[in-house]
């Protein structure tokens, strides 16, 4: 289905969906400062051929949602400095607006797929609606912890660079990032990876954005306990060579969680390869059969 819009509270979500919507509902929630179509379209039809009606979206301050600009920028000593009073907007907030997505839709419960950043609102959807949720899967995140899922130092320099203004730079750019933070052990698609990044160009920069995310996981903080609360069938699915998020990350969530499997992925960094697609999707749809709402095969 073509790209949606829908509000929510006061702010306005983009959206898209594939797949039939009466089978069952599966979402997906992208990572900081990433737009939802991070999430490949080749993916999410494979997904849906699995029997599922699958919803990507962008989150606020990203891609075509509503960019929050009337809300201060933190600054880095700020962030640095974990303070959470730089937030202007928390997790849990935007957790509502996935939940405020699918009341729009009319999907009362939906198996629950978060990445990075995602993985952590994914989480707080099992936590504080979960009524909400038939099964969770995270993916390359963490509980929010100090101590574990820390990024390696190498990665700073490259992250918090401004993005270029111009597209091509931008485009560049985005490479050079996914050159650092991305698998090594499975080929990377360049050209696919410069389109994704000149669409997100294209679809709108809001370079303030990311700021306000990261406030946002700051003033969060550490889940551990309140993740032992998840009752839903759990998957925590993280790569062995993630530069960003450490596994170690991966192995606290599943850890902190009631019953969930840990999936590690040998060569995965952080990002989606194409090559990881196989045993990403077994991991959701295996997970999905838990809860008793089974896709098809």
């Amino acid at each position: 289905m073509a790209e949606q819009t829908c509000r929510v509270g006061d702010i306005d979500i983009a959206y898209e969906t594939f797949g039939d919507p009466e089978r069952p509902a599966l979402l997906l929630v992208m990572g900081l400062a990433t737009q939802m179509i991070a999430w490949h379209e080749d993916f999410c039809a494979e997904l849906a051929g699995h029997g599922f009606h699958v919803i990507r979206f962008d989150n606020r301050d990203v891609g075509r949602s509503t960019a929050m600009r009337d809300l201060r920028v933190p600054t880095l000593r700020q962030l640095a400095l974990r303070s959470k009073k730089a937030a202007g907007y928390t997790l849990s907030d935007m957790a509502g607006d996935a939940v405020g997505l699918l009341d729009h839709l009319g999907i009362e419960r939906a198996h629950i797929v978060g990445a990075s950043m995602g993985g952590m609102i994914a989480q707080t959807i099992a936590i504080e609606h979960p009524e909400r949720v038939l099964s969770l899967c995270s993916i390359m995140s963490n509980t929010g912890a100090r101590w574990s899922g820390q990024p390696k130092l190498a990665t700073y320099r490259v992250l918090l660079g401004t993005p270029p203004k111009d597209r091509d730079k931008f485009i560049e750019h985005v490479v050079k990032v996914y050159g650092v933070i991305g698998s090594p052990d499975f080929d990377r698609d360049e050209d696919d990876l410069r389109d994704l990044a000149g669409r997100s160009y294209d679809r709108g920069r809001n370079p303030a954005g990311s700021g306000r995310q990261l406030a946002a996981i700051v003033a969060s903080g550490d889940r551990t306990s309140r993740l032992g609360s998840i009752s839903a069938p759990a998957v925590v699915v993280h790569g062995t060579k993630d530069r960003l998020v450490s596994p170690s990350g991966g192995r606290a969530t599943a850890k902190a969680i009631p019953g969930a499997r840990l999936v590690r992925i040998e060569g995965m960094g952080h990002d989606l390869p194409r090559g990881a697609w196989p045993q990403i999707i077994g991991a959701i749809t295996e997970n999905a059969a838990r809860a008793g709402q089974p896709a098809a095969v």
